[in-house]
Order: structure tokens, then C-alpha cells, then sequence
């Protein structure tokens, strides 16, 4: 392993009553079923609530399913489009625990950033945050599935599906790619959303990358905007973050 890739990496666990990754499929109607497993744009979520600026773009390498797989369903009282509230089913998973290995590179959609790609004080941040818990509140697909993060080495301990073999799951959706972040010719400018199919060998889902999903689609033009202080949006996200671009570098 060379010594880029073990700076710019994480690993770390993640525990929850709870996870919510909606498959899109069931909302049209309001009510929501999670997805068995993770999806790869919660997980990305998740790691940007540790810690996250434009300077850098979160990957998803893998996850291992700790705990066993299991749901409950909780009725809800959603706002209703047209006033008041409905009445709807919930189905979120139960009792989650997680390991999670991710890295980050350069966001190199952001040239104006370019002078922030300092390796070390990203990857020092990045496994300071993780030690306190993330840097915001940190949960699993949804506001109400609250999580606890702590360092951990991935692989490490007993987990429930070590001994499953393969385990194929059919289409599911993968994430969303915008303008910021695009890597492929053809998805930049533009918001895309991005399926695969994913297989879970012994308890072990490898995320393909983003610039790797051949199952997509775009949804619209989106123009990448720009970070600095003459943009007027800089200074605010220091004071939406908490002063981090200020304090930190």
C-alpha cells in the first residue's frame, strides 16, 4: 500500500437503531422501504458530515455488514401536499452496524482550490473528526436514523455474514454525480443519476467508483459553481461549518 493511499484514507465503523436507504421505487405514494444494504451516496453522506470541503471528493471503496440484516416498519405522519398530514408506513432497518473504508482525491473541478491541496491536513482533519464523531450530526439515509461513528480497522472482529458466500442483489441505485464532482466527458455539466448491481461476498460489498457505473442516466444541465471569497459563498460556508477554512488550514 503506498504511502498517498494510506494518508487519504479512512476507515471507521458505524452503529445505528436505525437506517433508512429509500429505494426510490417506493415513494412515489409517499411511504418509504429501505434498500437491505447501504447505498453507496448514503455512506458518501455520511463521510462528508465526518468531515468534508470542496477542496476534496469522498470514495467509497467498501462496507461490511456487522449485524444481521433485519426491518421494522413504523407508521409515520408525513405533511401532505395538500395540507394537513397523511398517514404512511415506514420500513427502515433494524439494529445496523457497519464497517466503512473510503479515500479521497482532489477535487480537480475546482482549480480556484487548487493552493487547499495540502494531504496532510486534510487526511489529519479527516481522522481527527472521525475520533470525535464527525464534525455534524451523522446519520444513515435519513435525519431520524442518528448514528455513533468510531474509528476502527476494517475487517477486524466477528461479523454475521463472514460466512455467506456471495449474495447478488438486483438493480439499486448507486448515486447521484453533479457538475463539482463529474469525472467522465459526458456527465460534465450535468446532474446524473447512477444504478449497478451490487454482490455482497461474504459479508463485503466493494462499491465500483462513481466514474465506473455504466447504468445511468442525466437528469439536467447543472453549471459547477465556484468557491472563493470574490463569489460571496465562501465566507458563508466558513460560518455554515463552522469557521473550518479559516481556523483549520
Amino acid at each position: 500500500m503506498s504511502e498517498k493511499f494510506q494518508k487519504n484514507s479512512v476507515e471507521f465503523s458505524v452503529k445505528g437503531d436505525h437506517a433508512l436507504f429509500s429505494d426510490v421505487l417506493t415513494r412515489a405514494g409517499g411511504e418509504k422501504c429501505t434498500y437491505m444494504v447501504p447505498t453507496y451516496e448514503a455512506l458518501k453522506g455520511l463521510i462528508q458530515s465526518i468531515y468534508w470541503k470542496p477542496t476534496i471528493v469522498w470514495h467509497i471503496d467498501s462496507v461490511r455488514i456487522m449485524s444481521r440484516i433485519q426491518t421494522v416498519r413504523k407508521g409515520m405522519r408525513p405533511i401532505s401536499y395538500g395540507g394537513g398530514n397523511d398517514l404512511a408506513y415506514y420500513t427502515y432497518l433494524a439494529d445496523v452496524y457497519y464497517q466503512v473504508k473510503a479515500h479521497f482525491d482532489w477535487n480537480y473541478n475546482r482549480p480556484e482550490l487548487e493552493a487547499d491541496r495540502n494531504l496532510n491536513k486534510h487526511s489529519s482533519i479527516a481522522h481527527r473528526m472521525i475520533e470525535r464523531g464527525g464534525r455534524r450530526d451523522c446519520y444513515l439515509g435519513t435525519r431520524e436514523c442518528q448514528c455513533l461513528v468510531e474509528p476502527c480497522v476494517f475487517g477486524e472482529g466477528a461479523g454475521f455474514y463472514d460466512n455467506s458466500g456471495e449474495i447478488a442483489y438486483n438493480l439499486m441505485y448507486h448515486g447521484i454525480t453533479y457538475a463539482d464532482e463529474a469525472e467522465n466527458p459526458e456527465d460534465k455539466g450535468k446532474m446524473t443519476v447512477r444504478f449497478w448491481e451490487p454482490v455482497m461476498k461474504n459479508g463485503v460489498i466493494d462499491f465500483i467508483q462513481p466514474k465506473d457505473c455504466s447504468i445511468k442516466r442525466h437528469i439536467k444541465e447543472m453549471p459547477v459553481k465556484p468557491f472563493g471569497r470574490e463569489h460571496n459563498n465562501f465566507a458563508g460556508l466558513d460560518e455554515f461549518r463552522g469557521g473550518e477554512f479559516d481556523e483549520l488550514d
